[in-house]
This record gives structure tokens, sequence and C-alpha cells, in this order.
């Protein structure tokens, strides 16, 4: 029949229309679930179906409109055509497992390959937070100064989260690691949803002692149509305080306090049969008071961390033709973060702890604009099937900040000083930034096994003056006829962003260390120069993998698979002294390298998931990375640079989990995980390092967490009010997970580990209407 409109809703609503012949094509369609319908008048047709990074034929059968069918269409294996390796975190994966802090971010570790390092930043695929992507829709949702991921969601509105590592398709850039990409959800066209969950505050419990409010995270989103079938809205608002709680300090005096307010706004419109549009607003002001709270670092020395950000976003999706695809988006993104201190009290380093007033303020204000277009053409027929895609993109970063840095005390054995830090008086300093990408790509489907993909992507940089060519190739191959066994791989060329930090070096306040001898006076003073060593280049990885899949049985896959990664011209910072003249050399000599060899199986039995993987990996590099030393939360110490194990270096990683239905509509997702304590360094009174840097190592890490929730209906007069309750354990098994060490060989406490995450339980009770 033609004239049918074809009509997707899902992760993205797409129509499109049936020619002469019956056909229709829907292009670029997002990963997952969705429900096809077909009308005319007096007939219908309805299917779910489910897109996996494949080509999906679907024929539809019109039918009076009185009939009604859904069927779930799995892909063939064989018809994959990303070589890249990647893994998706489903919606009801995000709402399911356990996340003690109920926040996308914190579901990334259930990839193998992804821990959370002893900062609390998640490392994706052995790079630091500042080398990864982070995508929201697309749109870049990181900090122009220090690189970090910067953009706060109700997890409510996520309908998943994918984690690509070296991603062969030319649009990512801007990034060494991996990259993690959000998509939200689509808003309802047809009728209104309402949820309400985390409206009972967690009492705060010290040693026992009830003393006022541990938590109190609500939240509530409601989607639903304006014009039904054709503009819908989605909106949520979520307010969040929450004490984390330093184990080893005082009861009383032993919380990091977050205190913050998200909101999200998104707007869905179909403006026509062949063109949609999303206009989304997202607000995400919060307080973190005593940022950096551990065991030698107490409330008063502290800092406190402001930001205040918002992200306006527009996307137009058009199709072109019969199967080509369009897409413009345009995003705004403010920025501001403060760093300020408890007091004006000396700065003092002691061997088992920390007084005063933190050494550092910052006062940034930043802003990002982006442009980007893509577009897809039809597949074009010549020696198979060619899918080529081209685009172009543009970004401007600001960046004004003032810097303030006072003077530091470092305490000895005996109690008194034998170091003291001065720095010169505060600056101020202003830079802007443009970044300018083009890209070109094609999949060649030569066979219908064997695909080849091609990619170029060219990146300028008006911090760099330079523009660099970031080539990529992969393949994927069906081994056997029935498409159970593929084997794909690739290699490209990766070039990152220069955070606005990185060229503002020069203009912060500069340091002179003064030893000082048993009576206070000085022995010998250094100033150092702060100096960017060389010209400034854009840090560059090269990264190839190869992964074999097997299905071995209707439910049970295997994978083999093994990536590597390089990376060249990192920023990192070193002292160098010369005579009576010294510099701080900021440089691009830095690199490191990650190998990770990865065995997962996934087992799947009617509606229940198991999840298996092991990975064994090395992260080594340079350790003086610039951020650690200038970032959020800045160190006065800074010891010459070396190369050893990057913190979040975790060789052995086990990782459990999966999803089980149960009797009586339980639904319980455990999660095990299993790796190798991760390494530090050993310093002296001076903290100078001593010997070969981060060769110990934490104990063992081991924890097991479990949530269980359960529907159920709670009638109200005449309705009934959906509704899902349960519980949340982490650390079910109370294991002793040390984040802090002594590593201070002066210390009577010397090696031993402190600040354990204990037994923890959440309750859950969610009401939808």
């Amino acid at each position: 029949m033609s004239g049918a409109t074809v009509r997707l809703h899902g992760p993205a609503t797409l129509e499109a229309e049936t020619d002469a012949d019956g056909k229709y094509v829907v292009a670029a369609v997002p990963f997952g679930t969705y429900t096809v319908e077909v009308a005319l008048p007096g007939l219908k047709a309805l299917r779910t179906v489910q897109v996996e990074d494949s080509e999906v034929r679907l024929p539809l059968e019109l039918k009076p409109m009185e009939v009604t069918t859904s069927v779930v269409v799995t892909p063939d294996p064989a018809e994959t055509k990303d070589p890249a390796p990647s893994e998706t975190i489903s919606e009801e994966t995000l709402r399911d497992a356990p996340n003690v802090n109920q926040r996308f971010e914190s579901s990334l570790p259930l990839v193998p390959g992804v821990v959370r390092g002893p900062d609390g930043h998640v490392n994706l695929k052995g790079a630091r937070s500042t080398q990864t992507g982070a995508l929201v829709n697309s749109a870049n949702a990181t900090d122009p100064v220090t690189g970090s991921p910067a953009l706060n969601l109700p997890i409510d509105v996520v309908a998943s989260v994918q984690v690509i590592s070296n991603p062969y398709d030319p649009q990512y850039g801007k990034f060494t690691g991996a990259v993690s990409t959000v998509a939200t959800k689509t808003s309802d066209y047809d009728k209104f949803h309402v949820s309400v969950q985390n409206f009972i505050p967690r009492l705060r419990d010290r040693d026992g002692t009830v003393t006022g409010i541990g938590g109190a995270t609500p939240r509530m989103t409601f989607t639903g149509p304006v014009v039904k079938g054709r503009f819908a809205v989605t909106q949520s608002f979520e307010y969040r305080y929450v004490r984390t709680p330093v184990n080893s300090l005082p009861p009383q005096a032993r919380d990091t306090k977050l205190e913050s307010y998200d909101s999200y706004t998104q707007f869905d419109l179909v403006l026509n049969s062949k063109q949609t549009a999303t206009i989304s607003f997202a607000l995400y002001p919060q307080k973190l008071d005593f940022l950096g709270l551990n065991t030698f670092t107490p409330q008063p020395a502290t800092p406190d961390f402001h930001q205040r950000g918002y992200q306006i976003y527009a996307q137009h999706r058009s199709i072109i033709g019969g199967a080509g695809l369009l897409s413009s988006q345009f995003s705004y993104k403010k920025f501001d973060a403060d760093i300020t201190a408890q007091g004006d009290d000396p700065y003092r380093l002691l061997l088992e702890t920390t007084e005063g007033g933190f050494f550092n303020r910052q006062t940034r204000r930043t802003s990002r604009i982006s442009w980007q277009e893509y577009y897809r053409f039809a597949p074009w027929k010549f020696v198979g099937s060619h899918q080529f895609t081209s685009g172009l993109s543009y970004e401007h970063s600001a960046y004004n900040g003032r810097q303030t840095f006072l003077p530091v005390e470092i305490d000895g054995l005996s109690n008194t000083a034998v170091e003291r830090i001065s720095f010169t008086a505060p600056t101020s300093f202003r830079i802007d930034q443009n970044e300018t990408a083009w890209f070109v790509g094609d999949q060649w489907a030569i066979i219908p096994r064997f695909t080849l993909s091609f990619g170029l992507r060219l990146d300028n940089d008006t911090i760099t003056s330079s523009t660099h060519a970031a080539p990529r190739a992969g393949f994927l191959l069906a081994l056997s006829r029935d498409g159970k066994t593929l084997l794909k791989g690739g290699i490209g060329l990766f070039y990152d962003r220069v955070p606005l930090m990185v060229p503002t070096f020069p203009d912060i306040p500069e340091r002179t260390v003064t030893l000082l001898g048993h009576d206070g006076a000085a022995l010998t003073s250094q100033h150092y120069q702060n100096k960017i060593v060389g010209e400034l280049r854009n840090p560059r990885s090269t990264s190839w993998n190869l992964e074999l899949d097997r299905q071995i049985l209707e439910g049970l896959s295997l994978r083999i698979a093994y990536e590597q990664r390089n990376t060249a011209n990192d920023f990192v910072v070193s002292p160098v002294s010369t005579g009576a003249a010294g510099t701080l050399q900021l440089s691009n000599t830095g690199d490191d390298s990650y190998r990770e060899f990865q065995l997962t199986a996934r087992y799947q039995v009617r509606k229940h998931l198991l999840n298996a993987s092991y990975v064994r990996s090395r992260a080594f590099g340079d350790l003086n990375d610039v951020n650690q030393f200038f970032g959020n939360l800045a160190q006065p110490v800074i010891q010459p640079n070396a190369r050893g194990r990057l913190s979040f270096d975790a060789p052995n990683r086990f990782l459990l989990w999966g999803t089980l239905v149960a009797p009586w509509k339980l639904t319980i997702v455990p999660v095990y995980e299993l790796h190798t304590g991760f390494p530090y360094s050993v310093q002296n009174e001076f903290r100078a390092y001593i010997g070969p840097r981060n060769v110990d190592r934490f104990p063992r890490f081991s924890s097991f967490d479990v949530q269980i929730t359960r529907p159920i209906s709670l009638p109200l007069r005449e309705r009934h009010l959906h509704a899902r309750v349960g519980v949340g354990v982490f650390n079910l098994f109370n294991h002793f997970d040390p984040r802090d060490v002594q590593n201070n060989v002066a210390s009577e406490r010397f090696g031993g580990f402190f600040n354990s995450s204990w037994r923890e339980y959440r309750g859950k009770f969610v009401l939808e209407f």
C-alpha cells in the first residue's frame, strides 16, 4: 500500500511514508526498542522491534484496525555493522540495578574495563576522566577548563548509556580514551505519565545515634502530550541533600555534604512525516562542602566546591529523499565554579592530619557554544552496499578566571616546620578557544558476511594553531554462515581537546619553596617560574582492538577481546631547578598506555540474565598529570615527574551481575566486583617520594551489592496507583575496602589503611500514575 505513514516511537520518534511499491526506509535509527505503527483508513499494523546497531528489515501487514499484533524482532548478529567495542546500559538496568548515588554515571562500572578510581572518578578503559569524551544526546558535556564530565541529569530521563572504546565512527572526537554517550527518553506523545520517588528522607546514623538527616533526594518526572501525536514534553526535578561519611573520622565531623538541584526539560516535536525536533534545557547548580575530605584532611582544612551551570540544546532531524538523514544540532553550555576555603588560618601539612584553611581559591566563569551538522546518505550499491556519512562541527569556548594561593607549611617528624611554600599575588586571566572539525565515513558491506568501516576526521584548534587528520578503519567478519561467530576489530588515531587550564598556566601565581632548619630559619630557597616548554600540542592516541564473539547456545554467548591504546603529548608538570632560578614546567612530554584482555560471558534464559567478565589490564604512564595539581582540588606539593602504574590501575578485575525474576513478582539484581587494589607511592617527611612510584597497593577490593524490587498496586478511590517498592544493600558482607593509606614513612601508622565503606541499606519507593 502506498501513502501509509510509518511512525516509530522509542528513544527517538521518526516517521516515513511508503512509496508506490509499499516500501519504506527509516534511516539512522538510534539503538533501542521501538513500537512501529502504520495506519491507513480502516487498516493498521503495530509491532515492536529491537534495534541493536544493525539493519533491521521489518515487513508489516496491514489488518483491520481492531486486530493488532506485537512481535519482538531480534536482529541476526551477522548484521552488526560497528566494529568498535561498546557496551550499553539500558533503561531497565539503570532502574533495577543497585546504585547508591542514583546517578547514571554510577552505573558505568557495570561495563568491563570501567572502574571507579581512588579519587571517586569513573575511569573508562584505562583513561583519566579528563581524557574521555562525555556526550548527552551527542552534545559535548565536559567542563571547558578541566575537561572532566560536567553535566548532572536526573536518572529518570536517561534512556541508555553507552561506553564506546575506540569508536571508528569519525563523528566522535576530542578525546584520547573512551567515550560515554547518554540518550534521553523521548516524551510520550499519547498520554501523561508521572513518577514520584525518594520523598522519604534518610536519617543520619553515627555510631548508633540518630543525628539529623543523612540524605533527602526527592525526584518527580512527568511526560505527556501537548498536542497529541505532534508535540510532547518531559519535565524532571530532583533535589539532592546527601551526607557521605569518611568512617575513620570522628562521628560528628566525618561527612561531606552535597546539596544540588537538577532540572531537565525536553520538548519533542513531530513537524511533519519527515521532520522531527528536540529542544531541551538542563539546569544543575550544586554546592559540595568539604571536597577532598579523608582520614588525613579533616573538614576545616578542606575547600567547598560551588557550581552553577545550565545547558540549552536543540536538534532538528530531517529525512532527505527516501533514506537520507540530515541532523542539525546546537547547544550552549554555561558552567561557573568557585573553590572557597573554610577559613584563612595557615595551611599546615602534618604527618597525621592537616590544619588551617585550604590554600587555594578559584573563580571560574566558562561557556561553550557548539554547532554540528551530520548527514547520512541513502545506501548506495557499488561492489556491495555503502553507507556514507559526513559532517562538520564548530565550538567556541571562553574562560574567565581568578586564582589565589596562600602559604603552605610542611611539618616533619618533630611537629616542626621543615618546608614552606609561598606564592605570588592573586592573578586574573581570560582566554578563548575555537575548535572546528570535518569528518567523512563509510560502512562498506562487501558481502553480507564482511563489512569494512572507514573514517577520516580533521580537527582544528586555535589554542595549538594546528589541524590534525585522524583516520580510522575497522572490519567485521561473520566466520560462520549462521552468523553466530563474529570477528571484528580495527585501528584508529584520536586527538584530544586542550583544556583551558593549560594555556593559562603561565598566568597563575608562582611559588617559592623554602627549606627550614630546626630553629625555623631558612636554609635554602628556590623560586619557580611557571613556564610552558615548547609549543602546545593536542594529545594524541593510537588505539586498536580485536574481538571474537560466539553464540554457543541459544541463550549463551562468549566474547574474547583485546585492545591497546598508546597516548602521547599528554600534559604534565614538573619542577626543574637550575641554580638560583627554577621553573615549574608544563609540557607535552607525557605519555601513557593501556592494555586490556577481556573474557565475557552472557547467559539469558527466559527473563533471567547473567553477565560475567574477567579483565586483565595494565594502565601505565606519566604520573604528574596537570589536572591533579591545578584542577578542582589543587595539591600544594609538586615533586618531579615520574612514570609508573596509574592511580586507578587494577590488573585483575572480575565482575558478575545479572537480573533475576523471582516468585512474587520480585526483580533481583546482584552485582559482585572483585579487583586488585589500587597502587600508591611512599613518601618521607618532606613529601618526597621514596623508591619507584606506585609499586605498593591497597588491599584487594571486594564488594557485593544487591537490589530487590517489586511492583505493587495501591487503591485510590476508583483508580489504582502503580508503585514499585524495594531495598538495596551495598557491601552486603561488610568487606574491608579502605580508601586511604598512611604512606609517610615518618609516621607511626605507616602502612595503615583507613576509611572503608561500611554496609549500607537504601529503601526504594516509586509512585507512578
